[in-house]
C-alpha cells in the first residue's frame, strides 16, 4: 500500500516564527494579533497516490492506512476580526512537556478516540469561503467554551475537555487550540499511526460569542450521505481522497447510543473496555490505528462492528469507492 501525504505549508512572517517541537524555536510566550498569517502543515493520508512529502516515512513499511484528523486546515490566514483579538503563541519548551503529559494520560486512561475527535472537531469547523478570523472556524480552541460543547455533535467531548484540562492548567503558555492539536495527532502516534509533522503557533478566541454556528461538522445518517461529505469537506478546502483519508479516523473508538443516537449499548468488543466500558465499534480493535476500517466497512460480516450511512457511502458513492478500493 502507498501512503499519500497532503503537506502544504506556508511560512508565517518572519517576525513571528513558528514553535516547533523538533527545531530551536523560541521558548518564549509571544503576542499573536489575529492578523498574523499563519500557517502550518496539513497531513491527510490516502493510500491511492505515492508519496509525496520532506517526510522520511516509507511507504513500503506502512501496512495501513496513515492520516491525520488535523487535515482540515489546522490554521490559516487569520483576519483581523471586530475585537482585534490578541493572544499568546504557545511556549516551545511547555509544549514538550505537555507531549509527554498527554502520553502519560493515554497510557493511564485509553482515552485515544475521544482526544482524537476533540482535535478533529474543533478544526472541522472551518469554511474555506469565510475570509474573517475567527468566523471561519477552524483550530482555534473555541471547543472549549460551553455553547459549542453543547452542539448535537460535540455529544461526549466535555469529558475530553476535563481530561485534557489539567494539562491545560499546568501549562498556561499553551494554548487550548495548539493542545488540542497537540493531544490528538498524539493519541494517532501512541495508537501505532505514523508519526504526524506538527508546528505550533495557533491563536485560541477569546470569548463564546466568536464560537462557530452550529452545522458544520459532519452527521451520521443525512438523507445523501456522499453528496453530505462532500458538502461538508468541500467546505473545507478537501477532496474526495482527504474524505477517505479522515474518515479512516473510525478506525479508533466507539459510538455510544446515549450520545449520538447511534450503535448499541455494548458489544463483544466493547463490553469489557479498556477504559470505560460500552458502546459500540467499527472495529475489532479499536484502540489500534491501521486501515482494518476499511476492510470491515467493505466486508460487512460481523453485526457487532457499527457501520453508520456515511461509512457505507464511501463504498457506495462511484467516485469515492475507487479511492477505499485501492487501499483494502
Amino acid at each position: 500500500m502507498v501512503q499519500y501525504l497532503s503537506h502544504r505549508t506556508i511560512s508565517p512572517p518572519k517576525s513571528q516564527p513558528m514553535a516547533s517541537l523538533s527545531s530551536g524555536a523560541a521558548t518564549t510566550p509571544r503576542l499573536l494579533p489575529s492578523a498574523a498569517r499563519v500557517r502550518l502543515p496539513i497531513s491527510s493520508a490516502c493510500s491511492s497516490l505515492s508519496l509525496s512529502s520532506s517526510s522520511s516515512y516509507s511507504p513500503s513499511s506502512l501496512k495501513c492506512l496513515r492520516l491525520s484528523p488535523l487535515s482540515p486546515l489546522i490554521c490559516k490566514d487569520q483576519k483581523r476580526s471586530s475585537m482585534s483579538t490578541v493572544a499568546a503563541a504557545s511556549d516551545a519548551v511547555q509544549l514538550k512537556s505537555a507531549r509527554e503529559d498527554i502520553k502519560e494520560l493515554l497510557k493511564s486512561k485509553f482515552c485515544h478516540p475521544i482526544l482524537v475527535r476533540l482535535g478533529w472537531h474543533d478544526a472541522g469547523t472551518y469554511n474555506k469561503s469565510i475570509e474573517e478570523w475567527p468566523k471561519r472556524g477552524g483550530a482555534n480552541g473555541s471547543l472549549r467554551f460551553e455553547i459549542e460543547l453543547k452542539h448535537a455533535a460535540n455529544a461526549g467531548l466535555v469529558d475530553a475537555l476535563k481530561l485534557i484540562q489539567p494539562i491545560k492548567d499546568k501549562y498556561s503558555g499553551v494554548t487550548y487550540a495548539d493542545l488540542f492539536q497537540m493531544a490528538s495527532a498524539t493519541a494517532i502516534e501512541e495508537a501505532g499511526g505514523s508519526k504526524i509533522p506538527m508546528k505550533y503557533g495557533r491563536v485560541d478566541v477569546s470569548a463564546p460569542d466568536e464560537c462557530p454556528e452550529e452545522g458544520r461538522l459532519p452527521d451520521a445518517g443525512p438523507p445523501k450521505p456522499a453528496d453530505h461529505l462532500r458538502e461538508v469537506f468541500y467546505r473545507m478546502g478537501l477532496n474526495d481522497k482527504e474524505i477517505v483519508a479522515l474518515s479512516g479516523a473510525h478506525t479508533l473508538g466507539r459510538s455510544r447510543p446515549e450520545r449520538s443516537g447511534w450503535g448499541k449499548p455494548e458489544t463483544k468488543y466493547t463490553k469489557n473496555g479498556p477504559g470505560a466500558p460500552g458502546g459500540q465499534s467499527w472495529t475489532a480493535e479499536w484502540l489500534k490505528f491501521d486501515n482494518s476500517y476499511f476492510k470491515d466497512i467493505k466486508e460487512r460480516k460481523d453485526g457487532d462492528l457499527l457501520v453508520l450511512p456515511t461509512d457505507a457511502a464511501l463504498f457506495e458513492d462511484p467516485f469515492i469507492q475507487g479511492v477505499c478500493r485501492e487501499i483494502c
